[in-house]
């Protein structure tokens, strides 16, 4: 499964993880994808969207 919203399009992020000492390390961030059955046209289909646009109601479940 794909780290990217179908929805939004909202994906991985990269930047540094800065300790105490202030050393930088690259990290990455990754977005809460969930698959999920979705109503898209008059059909249902499993697509892959971020819990940002589940809450929003962006998305409509399918039952």
């Amino acid at each position: 499964m794909s780290k990217k919203c179908d929805i939004c399009g909202k994906g991985t992020m990269s930047g540094n993880s800065v300790s105490h000492s202030h050393l930088k390390t690259r990290r990455k961030w990754q977005p809460n994808i969930k698959k999920i059955r979705a109503k898209v046209g008059k059909s249902t289909k499993f697509i892959n969207t971020c819990t940002r646009c589940l809450r929003s109601g962006k998305v409509e479940k399918a039952l």
